[in-house]
């Protein structure tokens, strides 16, 4: 098949796999290489088939696909199916094109297909060094965001704030701002607890970014930051605030 980009697709539960290749076998430019069934499987496949994409399920047998991903040798684009969508940090840690949350359909595969499309180039297949560091324990270092067709750093000491848009966290930090399709609590669970707080519930601060605070009413308590931005904190996270300021 000419100028196709060669696909795996790792899935451990048949029917979940079968549909995934139907989905697939409407997109003519996807030539599937070969498929697996467990993580160990996985490895022995991308190593052999040297695809152009792998789509993996990150809970398999044996090796997880997250582990898959930084195990591999072979850089190839990633495209991550889960019922869980608690792995969504790790997953872009490790480059991800996407990460598809079960069960999803042709529509939602089909918004995949054209970003992966657009994206499998050399700038979108996992860094070596990104792939060490992104299931280590511990505080991240950095995130990693998509802006237009690349993915870029966001070192989190650049990070002003984080807010929730829907199912999106906008990140805001010195370089930009920048949309990630995870949820504050998955961000807060990666960040220094010494430097970020969760102020309301649809906001994370950098505390070393704030100016100042001012009562905003009885309760609570105004946080403006460096860069004029105010949040106002609940009446919970005002009272822990007070009682750094002590």
């Amino acid at each position: 098949m000419t100028n196709a980009l060669r696909a795996v697709v790792v899935e451990d539960e048949a029917p979940a796999r079968a549909s995934l290749l139907d989905y697939l076998s409407a997109a003519p430019w996807i030539e599937v290489v070969g498929e697996a069934g467990d993580g160990a499987a996985a490895l022995r496949l991308i190593e052999s088939t040297r695809p152009d994409v792998a789509f993996l399920d990150v809970r398999l047998p044996e090796v997880s696909g997250l582990e898959v991903a930084r195990r591999v040798s072979h850089p190839c684009a990633l495209v991550f199916t889960t019922a869980y969508d608690r792995f969504a940090i790790a997953a872009f840690e490790l480059g991800a094109i996407d990460y598809l949350v079960k069960p999803f359909g042709r529509a939602r595969l089909a918004t995949t297909l054209e970003r992966l499309r657009s994206r499998a180039t050399p700038a979108s297949v996992p860094d070596p060094e990104r792939a060490r560091t992104a299931l280590a324990e511990g505080p991240l270092s950095r995130l990693f965001a998509r802006q237009g067709d690349r993915i870029v750093p966001i070192p989190t000491n650049s990070i002003r704030r984080i807010q929730a848009q829907g199912d999106y966290a906008e990140v805001h930090a010195r370089e930009g701002v920048y949309l990630m399709h995870v949820s504050l609590a998955e961000l807060l669970a990666r960040l220094d607890p010494a430097r970020f707080r969760q102020v309301h519930r649809s906001h994370i601060v950098n505390l070393e970014e704030v100016a100042h605070l001012r009562p905003y009413d009885d309760r609570r308590l105004a946080v403006t930051l460096r860069d004029g931005a105010v949040v106002v904190a609940s009446r919970a996270a005002s009272e822990a605030l007070r009682r750094l300021a002590r």
